[in-house]
């Protein structure tokens, strides 16, 4: 990977007469030491009629003797080289074990070689005053190198200056500016005072334009460009000459090309000779240009490549709209931490103390530009085996008409910020989260953890330990245990308001009801455990319900025809703050639905949730016998049409024995103040601040309507007391009318499950800004292997293809299309490795069906031939495929 450089130097002398040229010597040909490859050089010498001859000078660096036997009127000098401009790391050496660390001595005869690069000029008054400032305590020489180049650059304000020659030290340090070749002359007197041996260099110094900007410091050049430069090299045993360039502060790299180097810099010059004496004027011009740039992660593609990817994505696009195929297509990639790349979380553990910072920045970003109006979801996903809990997921919702779904951005918390709630603030908002429900607080437990489990637990601990400090084998449970016994088992975890849907209504939304918990312990206890307090709750410690009367959740058929969601000025306006005369602390939805419920025109439901009654079929049977009714996005749910027909009017009283307590509502909303580092290992809770975060654990809806609802409710309350929050638990019913977006931890990366998109100029734009948007969060799409290898971040490398809905998947219309699909990228191999990652065959992310299990290949070959089957039978479909393997290939 590598960009060839091609550098024109023109040096043009015009004069007034005919004049006699002397000899003249000319150092513009990269020195033999140049580590970067010269690919061609030439040397053009006007006028033509001249003798040359090629040299070397006693210290090795080529030269140009040119003879001129007639007068002239001009001298010109083009230089054209072109280079391979592979980056190579310049601290890439090793030193001979004596010179590892500073000071050291050269061996004899080596120092008798380098006298002339050792010898230093005559200390002058600022020279020395320099000199006793620079720490020469003992350590190693590559960094007393590093901190003298460094003190070097910000010592001397870099200037340009036209005058010849070059200053002395004592003259540099007086002004403390100068030009490169002042700077770096000296450097080289600096270090000679320290007793190692070094030169002056005279070189070109090539800067190009990076491909990315650099987020700290400054980004460099913003045009490719290159000059003439000065610096200096240090002999160390082992290493041998290693450029270091005080103007900068930085080692020399591939980027400077070095031309002459020499003791003093009278001898580096790049042109030197006599002439007659006369007027002359001077034109110098110098130009870089790349003419080859190998393809590379920051830049895998010319602007006339991607032009034509561009062309044909919309060709593409033209011809799945023409055939009517409603494709999406999303995507899955990954990224890593900019610093710290040898942390296990980069390489190879699934969470660390660092990742969900990193992913919290970057799904903030994310939210702006994709859902803008949406709402932050910090839910759990992937669980795999082994691993104790199921890793984060940081969701983003919003909705695909537009509009809003949350207002008020800054009401979601940072779990980056350390906060400072407490269990108060969190029973402060679930009671005014009830009220603006309509439902009312007096059902609203405290939650706990077990002391009980953790009082057993503690006794069985080794007698010569304590809990805090249990050195337990299990590091989570260590953990557990030192958190638990620190924050005191009378403190509260959190507090939990039972709710649920009773009926819905287009305009005056959900109405919810409340109800009490009866338990056997004097207060609610948690299940022991590190997941969110709604993930613990003491369900089976509710009363006993027969499997017939249990109200399951059953969401909506994902194929049912949905009508528009409701305005989101509407839905917020529900629980607009109420300054109606008795109605303090009462949502204006919670009112209204009070005084409809009176007048008739909703569900009796929304104003007195329970009716009594006879008894229904059990709400299983109903199910058997109407499924349709519920899920039809414009009927009651199955939980409010159960509750309508079949609660006794006493909704709180206490079941009796052996009685199916189906009117006890079962679902909850929690919130609870805990500390974010948790979500990331136990290693990470030692790390950074403690803090308290308010979590808003969400309860299991049916519907989609029902969530908004309910979400409006959380931020009008949140909005109200003024506190940041962090919305957890279940998330929203799947729903084409809400688009998703997650970023989620794998191991050694963070992964972003991108939303699928119907067009390919949507699909480049999101993809573009995902990686502006990484990059900004010092996350990057590219690592250095372990052999210096660059390479990409890994991740599935996955063709993410459907519909937006199931009934628009172009796989389910038209089955054949899958079988068609699998058939000509299994038939045409090179496609199977096309986006394949490092590794191939059947351990790969990559594998092909044929390169696994072997009855693997007859299995997809019977499952291709019942597409065909029943194609046939359903007559949409010509005549079945020949025999065996050869079915159509698309």
């Amino acid at each position: 990977m590598s960009i060839h450089a091609a550098i024109n130097h023109v040096t043009h002398y015009s004069y007034d007469r005919l004049v006699a040229l002397g000899p003249q010597v000319i150092r513009l040909r990269p020195a033999p030491h140049c580590r970067s490859k010269i690919i061609s050089y030439s040397l053009k010498i006007e006028p033509e009629g001249h003798f040359i001859n090629w040299q070397q000078d006693p210290f090795a660096n080529y030269q140009a003797r040119i003879v001129f036997p007639e007068k002239t009127r001009e001298f010109k000098v083009t230089v054209d080289v072109v280079l391979d401009m592979a980056v190579y790391n310049p601290f890439d050496f090793f030193l001979e074990p004596a010179a590892e660390e500073f000071p050291f001595s050269y061996e004899d005869d080596l120092k008798q070689e380098l006298a002339p690069y050792l010898t230093p000029d005559p200390v002058t008054p600022l020279l020395q005053a320099y000199l006793d400032k620079v720490d020469r305590t003992k350590r190693r020489s590559v960094l007393f190198l590093v901190d003298l180049n460094t003190s070097v650059h910000h010592a001397i304000n870099y200037t340009i200056r036209m005058e010849p020659g070059v200053q002395t030290p004592e003259e540099t340090l007086k002004l403390a500016s100068g030009s490169c070749r002042d700077s770096a002359w000296l450097m080289v007197q600096l270090l000679r005072n320290c007793g190692l041996a070094a030169r002056f260099v005279s070189g070109y110094l090539i800067q190009l334009k990076p491909d990315v900007k650099a987020l700290d410091g400054p980004s460099g050049t913003e045009v490719d460009f290159t000059d003439l430069h000065a610096w200096c090299e240090v002999y160390l045993p082992g290493a041998g000459w290693v450029g270091l360039d005080a103007t900068s502060g930085l080692l020399a790299g591939e980027g400077h090309i070095p031309l002459a180097c020499t003791p003093q810099p009278s001898g580096a010059a790049p042109i030197e000779g006599r002439s007659d004496k006369c007027e002359v004027e001077f034109a110098h011009h110098m130009a870089v240009t790349r003419v080859y740039e190998s393809p590379r992660v920051t830049k895998p593609y010319t602007e006339e490549q991607w032009a034509a990817i561009m062309a044909l994505g919309d060709a593409v696009d033209a011809d799945l709209s023409t055939n009517d195929v409603r494709l999406t297509m999303g995507g899955e990639p990954t990224f890593v931490a900019v610093s710290d790349r040898d942390a296990p979380e980069w390489n190879t553990d699934a969470l660390g103390p660092t990742k969900r910072g990193y992913a919290t920045e970057l799904v903030h970003k994310l939210r702006k530009e994709y859902g803008e109006g949406g709402f932050l979801h910090f839910g759990q996903g992937k669980w795999y085996p082994g691993e104790q809990l199921p890793r984060w997921a940081l969701n983003i919702y919003w909705r695909a008409d537009g509009q809003p779904v949350w207002a008020n951005p800054a009401l979601f918390a940072d779990e980056r910020i350390p906060m400072h709630y407490t269990h108060a603030d969190a029973q402060r908002f679930s009671t005014t989260l009830a009220a603006k429900l309509g439902v009312t607080a007096k059902f609203i437990q405290t939650a706990y953890e077990d002391t009980w489990y953790y009082l057993w637990r503690e006794r069985r601990l080794p007698v010569n330990v304590d809990p805090f400090n249990s050195k337990l084998d299990d590091e989570m449970e260590r953990a557990r245990l030192r958190r638990v016994f620190e924050q005191k088992l009378d403190t509260p975890v959190g507090y939990v308001l039972s709710i649920k849907v009773t009926g819905y209504d287009d305009t005056y939304g959900a109405a919810w009801t409340t109800g009490p918990w009866f338990l056997r312990d004097e207060r609610m206890y948690l299940m022991p455990g590190d997941s969110p307090m709604g993930l613990r709750l003491p369900l089976d410690s509710l009363p006993w319900v027969s499997q017939a009367d249990f109200p399951y959740m059953i969401e909506q058929d994902p194929s049912t025809l949905r009508g528009d969601l409701p305005a989101y000025a509407a839905v917020a306006a529900r629980y607009a703050p109420s300054h109606a005369p008795g109605k303090a602390g009462l949502a204006l939805g919670a009112a209204r639905r009070a005084a409809a419920a009176a007048a008739g025109s909703v569900n009796a439901t929304a104003a007195m949730p329970f009716v009594a009654g006879a008894l229904p079929p059990s709400e299983a049977t109903r199910v058997m016998q109407n499924p349709t009714a519920f899920a039809d996005s414009t009927s009651t749910s199955s939980h409010a049409q159960s509750a309508q027909q079949t609660e006794p009017a006493d909704f709180a009283r206490l079941p009796g024995p052996h009685e199916s307590a189906h009117w006890i509502t079962r679902t909850a909303l929690c919130v609870e103040v805990r500390d974010p580092r948790r979500a990331n290992g136990p290693a990470a809770e030692a790390v950074g601040e403690s803090s308290g975060v308010i979590y808003i654990f969400m309860p299991p809806l049916e519907r989609l309507e029902y969530y908004l609802d309910l979400l409006a409710a959380v931020e009008a309350t949140a909005q109200e007391l003024g506190v940041r929050i962090v919305i957890e638990g279940y998330p929203p019913p799947r729903d084409p009318r809400l688009k998703l977006l997650s970023v989620t931890p794998d191991p050694g990366v963070i992964e972003v499950n991108i939303h699928p998109v119907t067009h390919w100029r949507d699909l480049v734009r999101n993809t573009e800004f995902l990686y502006n948007a990484a990059f900004e969060s010092r996350l990057s799409a590219e690592k250095f292997m372990t052999d210096g290898h660059h390479t990409g971040t890994g991740g599935g490398n996955h063709f993410v293809m459907g519909g937006a809905t199931p009934s628009d998947s172009p796989f389910l219309r038209k089955p054949e299309l899958l079988a068609s699909l699998l058939l000509y990228w299994h038939n045409h191999p090179s496609l199977s490795y096309l986006f394949s990652g490092m590794f191939v065959g059947p351990t790969s992310q990559a594998p092909r069906v044929d390169e696994a299990r072997n009855d693997q290949l007859y299995e997809l070959e019977i499952a291709l031939e019942q597409i065909y089957k029943n194609r046939e039978i359903y007559g949409r479909f010509p005549a079945g495929p020949p025999q065996g393997k050869s079915a159509p290939t698309g």
